[in-house]
């Protein structure tokens, strides 16, 4: 008899995840699965199971939010056999679940994994002992996932992290960097950079470029330099809204390595968890070094943006809107003309 280990977090996201375990476990038993569940009792709890008992298996399923999903794949990726990988969203954001366009709908979750299909995914290795599933960022709002209060994530969800960004916009800075990849070195100034392997990144899909392939071995990068003042951060978001990325303050590029080398210690943040703070780092792309077992929702994964993202971008535009009107009043910048004399 096929054997599966279904490892869940009760806390992630509203914890909802509970009431439909019944059906999860039925759907796995009556795919001719022996089920063994367990859910995890506190941070790392569910990577240490995994490390040590995945092997046995033919078949994990994890359920959780991003979090769960990372701890679980950098639990796995070691093993000397490739055990397949299904994933059951139940957190806050659920990032690598919208890129792939995965069922929202725990129960559908679980069917569509014993129906699904096999995919060797692209993971990314920080600095040499850290894996990191969908994004290593740093810069402007890289903390806001990581310091977002729980509660709030599981309440507001997506705007939760809208929100916090916004009170932090007035903390925007700089940072003197040297990238070095494919024997070609960048240097500037910036405030943000994202090494990402997904379509959605704290359920935004503005600074990612597009054809996103998730077992290519390539990262999509892409920097932001560092605004001068309002105006011009006013439109970085402005063109980021649009996913206009060709701008002269965006550098974006593909690659399988690079490296980040900071004048002062620079924070980051590996899949919305802190990953330390460093002067330099080294990220490479490890090609298709997890297998999912996937299966797909039967709207597009852009649909879904559609449907998640127009009230959260409509938030934040107006937000954006409001406090760089108020900075530029303050600096005497304000661009209001008199339409009487029109």
């Amino acid at each position: 008899m096929k054997k599966l280990l279904f490892v869940f977090n009760p806390f992630a996201g509203k914890g909802q995840i509970k009431n439909e375990l019944f059906n999860i476990i039925d759907i796995f038993t009556q795919e001719g699965y022996d089920v063994t569940v367990y859910p995890t009792q506190y941070a790392g709890d569910g990577g240490r199971k995994l490390h040590e008992e995945a092997g046995s298996y033919d078949l994990v399923v994890a359920s959780g939010g991003d979090g769960t999903l990372s701890e679980a794949v950098s639990a796995m990726i070691g093993l000397d056999k490739k055990v397949p990988l299904g994933y059951i969203p139940a957190g806050s954001t659920n990032d690598v679940a919208m890129s792939l366009g995965l069922p929202r709908n725990p129960v559908e979750c679980a069917n569509a994994i014993v129906h699904g299909v096999f995919f060797d995914y692209d993971i990314g290795l920080f600095n040499g002992d850290t894996n990191f599933v969908y994004v290593a960022a740093f810069g402007a709002f890289t903390a806001v996932s990581y310091e977002t209060p729980q509660e709030y994530k599981n309440k507001f969800g997506h705007a939760a992290y809208l929100v916090e960004a916004l009170r932090r916009l007035n903390e925007i800075r700089g940072y003197d960097l040297v990238i070095e990849h494919d024997g070609e070195t960048i240097e500037g100034s910036f405030a943000l950079g994202l090494i990402s392997n997904s379509q959605s990144i704290a359920g935004m899909k503005n600074f990612i470029q597009h054809g996103v392939c998730y077992d290519d071995g390539l990262f999509e990068v892409c920097l932001i330099r560092t605004p001068g003042n309002p105006i011009v951060l006013s439109s970085i978001l402005a063109d980021a809204a649009i996913n206009k990325l060709t701008g002269p303050h965006f550098v974006t590029f593909k690659t399988s390595r690079l490296t980040i080398k900071s004048k002062q210690p620079l924070a980051w943040s590996l899949d919305g968890e802190s990953g330390g703070v460093h002067d330099e780092v080294e990220i490479v792309n490890l090609k298709q070094a997890i297998r999912l077992k996937i299966g797909f929702n039967e709207i597009t994964a852009e649909q879904e943006f559609v449907r998640l993202q127009a009230p959260a971008e409509k938030l934040l535009k107006q937000s954006a809107e409001e406090y760089f009107k108020v900075q530029a009043d303050a600096n005497g910048l304000s661009d209001d003309t008199d339409d009487k004399d029109e």
